[in-house]
């Protein structure tokens, strides 16, 4: 991170508060301007005024304060937080963000803000194992909270186990640290596909497949890292959207690929990592279709081509496709990359407990004179590497005919390849 990471720092009622001023020094020495909101419970453990002496602005924790910035104070300090930190984050205060909570100024900011939230947990080795913490905790991380620990070790409590906080030192470096792949995509457009589609076939009725969107919600995440504004246009999914991305919600191949079309023109890069329908209903019936003891014959014919639709165009961005195979991946794949004439392609075998419904992929990268293994992991490890060679296969960022790259104004009026720091077309 750059110097004066605006990080909003959350203490909540634990005696691992105790840790928590020591934590804003840690965090002030590696370049950050650190706010501090306390729960009421917090405050029985260290006094507002230690982290006002630390952290050298007041303490805050009235939901109420009526010298807040037209005592709307929740909405000032989501919009001046970068990062959300809460440390250290109790059972209780984890229990309530899980469910919407707005009942006091820490809860309801982190309602408020679109910075990334982090959560330090700190709580007994028991507490931390119950199945309610355990939801409660699966369901943030399934938002995009990220945790921070806890680890295990001697308890305030005398017991030995996982809950521990982690140290104030660990917790500023992990929270201080640039995100992976960080500026390789700086200020560039990429739009995202994901998840499968649905073709209709009665108002009850449809074709799909079994993709869950994980994998393009991680390319989606891993781009946002590197620094791109990042679109992703997705199937039907259950999916939280990541910290920064804009979603666009479809359901057809038809409407993926109208959704796509509306998109692209400010695209620097698309990455097809959608699912979808190879084909589609000829027509669709207007009533559920009754099951008669006989064989029923659907008339299908294909589906829009969404990515090839893309690459034919005449000033077209980076184009990623995916190919998603049951065998002979790399085979299959190449063929798919010279026939739609794609600059790079990802390969990945599917399959029963392969890809589909999983949390790790595999990738064979191929491009037009080269091939990278990236080999089996979390998805989202999966797709950092893919985001990294995407920004090493980039072409240099000018006007190049074969891109079609165009000047786009910015709000200003200024050229955006400008910002950009391209340089601009001789005319």
């Amino acid at each position: 991170m750059t110097s004066k990471t605006r990080v909003l720092l959350g203490v909540t009622g634990g005696i691992a508060a105790y840790k928590s001023p020591d934590l804003v020094r840690r965090l002030i020495e590696r370049g950050a301007d650190v706010q501090v909101v306390m729960t009421s419970s917090a405050q029985r453990f260290v006094s507002p005024m230690t982290f006002q002496a630390v952290s050298g602005r007041p303490t805050r924790s009235d939901l109420w304060d009526g010298t807040a910035e037209a005592a709307m104070g929740h909405i000032e300090l989501a919009r001046w937080a970068q990062i959300v930190l809460i440390a250290p984050a109790s059972a209780d205060f984890i229990a309530r963000l899980a469910a919407g909570r707005a009942d006091d100024l820490l809860c309801t900011l982190c309602l408020a803000t679109e910075a990334p939230i982090m959560l330090a947990p700190a709580m007994n080795r028991v507490m931390w194992a119950n199945k309610a913490t355990q939801a409660n905790v699966g369901t943030l991380a399934a938002r995009g909270i990220r945790l921070l620990g806890p680890a295990s070790g001697n308890q305030a409590c005398g017991e030995v186990g996982a809950g521990r906080m982690w140290e104030p030192v660990q917790l500023a470096e992990s929270v201080l640290a640039a995100p992976p792949n960080a500026g390789l995509l700086a200020g560039l457009n990429v739009l995202i596909t994901a998840g499968p589609t649905r073709e209709r076939l009665d108002p009850v009725r449809y074709l799909t497949n079994r993709s869950s969107g994980k994998m393009g919600f991680a390319v989606a995440e891993a781009a946002r890292e590197a620094g791109a504004h990042v679109t992703v246009v997705t199937g039907p999914v259950q999916l939280q959207t990541p910290m920064g991305v804009t979603r666009i919600n479809v359901e057809s191949a038809r409407d993926m690929y109208a959704a796509v079309h509306r998109q692209v023109g400010d695209a620097d890069i698309f990455i097809a990592a959608a699912a979808v329908a190879d084909f589609q209903p000829v027509a669709v019936a207007k009533q559920k279709i009754k099951k008669q003891g006989g064989s029923v014959k659907l008339e299908l014919e294909p589906a829009p081509d969404i990515i090839k639709s893309v690459a034919d165009m005449a000033k077209r961005p980076f184009v990623v496709g995916f190919a998603a195979e049951t065998n002979d991946v790399e085979e299959n794949a190449r063929i798919k990359l010279k026939r739609k004439r794609l600059d790079m392609i990802a390969a990945n075998e599917v399959g029963d407990g392969i890809a589909f419904d999983c949390e790790d992929n595999a990738l064979t990268v191929i491009w037009p004179g080269g091939k990278l293994e990236v080999s089996r992991g979390p998805k989202l490890d999966v797709a950092r590497e893919l985001i990294a060679l995407i920004a090493k296969r980039l072409p240099p960022r000018d006007d190049s005919p074969r891109r079609g790259a165009r000047k786009r104004r910015t709000s200003a009026g200024v050229p955006r390849d400008r910002v950009r720091g391209r340089r601009p077309r001789r005319v």
